[in-house]
């Protein structure tokens, strides 16, 4: 059983979305965020993050930004505006990335769930991660990131989500990126036959936003601890894809030194340990192979095979690239905490780790095969944990467009 939860959402009036609607938080650096909202006071960023508008030596994480952040909040209600609906509502949300298009239902989800595992999870969250969004949501008194999950894809949902889309939209927009977010509210009988269809869903699978559910957890904890009001704490707002629609790209690495190697001798060391290494295109032709960015020349590299009977989450061709290639032969330690290691989102493109190896900020770079939502899943459903920066899921659904009060 998976609950849904209509909500009355916060939301922006429609001729203001564009203007309010913005990347997730976590997408971007200070730095980013300040030039992207630095011509838009409508910008969700003033919310998600407010340090933007504080002095530039103030930590993200300094007292300060969090009071900042509820002022932002409520200011923006008044000037944008933002309206909270009288009644509450599912909605159905449509991303349209060139080619792909992916439709999702939001709304609220069970925090008891989750706790239980039956919002099944596959990545570590870090503590000062949940530390700071778990302050955002208690001083704000608002989740305002959204929560993308997964399910085993359903043809009674598909048909419901078909039958909501039938009218026009109530926000149609086209984000600086290209992608396209459509959304239609869900109300009465409607939304009822939504309720009651995830309900035969045996799980959910958070895709994107670990941080986002485990601080909704904290939060409401937080709050019955002050003595606060919980019930508004008792879910947290998501949207849910069906997997056969959901799209994830490769993560790819770099490593900023070759550890004693030069371009040559770590090509030689590769084929001493029994690897076939051949000049290859930039982009792995399948799973079970890597291409390398040396010098000034992509390679692909077949990479070993793993273990019979290894745990799933030990045969991604990630964790074999970090066992077999980056460990032993340039001596990354734990890719969590290793500071020559650095990570390139498939949406920053193959360029970009060019970039970084032709300018000298990065050695070597690694472009990878995208991780399969089967394998995610299979992985969510043993209770296993995939290695850090495994996925990228694109295109994202925007922070502003749809708030929680709490």
């Amino acid at each position: 059983m998976s609950l849904l939860v209509p909500f009355r959402a916060l939301r922006p009036a429609p001729p203001v979305a564009a203007r309010v609607a913005s990347v997730p938080y976590d997408v971007v650096s200070t730095e980013e965020a300040r030039a992207l909202a630095a011509h838009e006071p409508l910008s969700f960023l003033r919310v998600t993050r407010s340090e933007i508008d504080l002095p530039a030596d103030v930590s993200p994480y300094d007292p300060r930004v969090y009071v900042q952040a509820a002022q932002n909040l409520e200011t923006l209600t008044t000037e944008a505006p933002l309206v909270q609906d009288a009644q509450p509502s599912l909605f159905l949300y449509r991303l349209r990335m060139g080619d792909h298009v992916q439709t999702g239902v939001a709304g609220l989800f069970s925090v008891d769930e989750y706790e239980q595992g039956l919002i099944k999870k596959h990545e570590k969250t870090r503590k000062d991660k949940e530390d700071d969004r778990t302050r955002h949501i208690v001083e704000v008194g608002a989740q305002t990131g959204v929560v993308f999950l997964t399910y085993h894809a359903s043809a009674d949902i598909d048909a419901l989500v078909t039958r909501g889309m039938a009218g026009a939209p109530l926000y149609d927009l086209t984000a600086p990126d290209r992608v396209r977010h459509e959304i239609w509210p869900v109300t009465g009988a409607d939304a009822d036959a939504l309720v009651r269809a995830f309900r035969t869903l045996p799980a959910l699978y958070i895709a994107d936003g670990h941080h986002r559910a485990a601080s909704a957890a904290r939060a409401r904890q937080d709050l019955a601890h002050y003595g606060k009001p919980t019930a508004g704490a008792d879910h947290f707002i998501a949207v849910a894809f069906p997997d056969n629609q959901v799209q994830i790209l490769a993560y790819n690495r770099v490593v900023k030194d070759l550890a004693g190697h030069s371009p040559a001798s770590l090509l030689e060391a590769l084929s001493a340990a029994g690897m076939t290494v051949t000049p290859g295109p930039a982009v792995p032709d399948r799973a079970g192979q890597a291409s390398m960015y040396l010098g000034d020349r992509w390679y692909t590299i077949d990479l070993p095979a793993p273990p019979e009977g290894a745990p799933q989450d030990e045969t991604l061709d990630v964790e074999v690239l970090q066992r077999r290639i980056l460990q032993p032969f340039l001596h990354v330690g734990d890719p969590r905490t290793d500071k020559r290691l650095d990570f390139v989102g498939g949406i920053r493109g193959i360029a970009e780790l060019e970039r970084l190896v032709t300018t000298g900020k990065a050695a070597v770079g690694f472009s990878l095969f995208p991780v399969s939502v089967r394998d995610l899943i299979a992985i969510a459903d043993a209770g296993g944990i995939m290695p850090p920066k495994s996925t990228w899921f694109e295109p994202k659904l925007r922070d502003g467009i749809l708030v929680h009060r709490v």
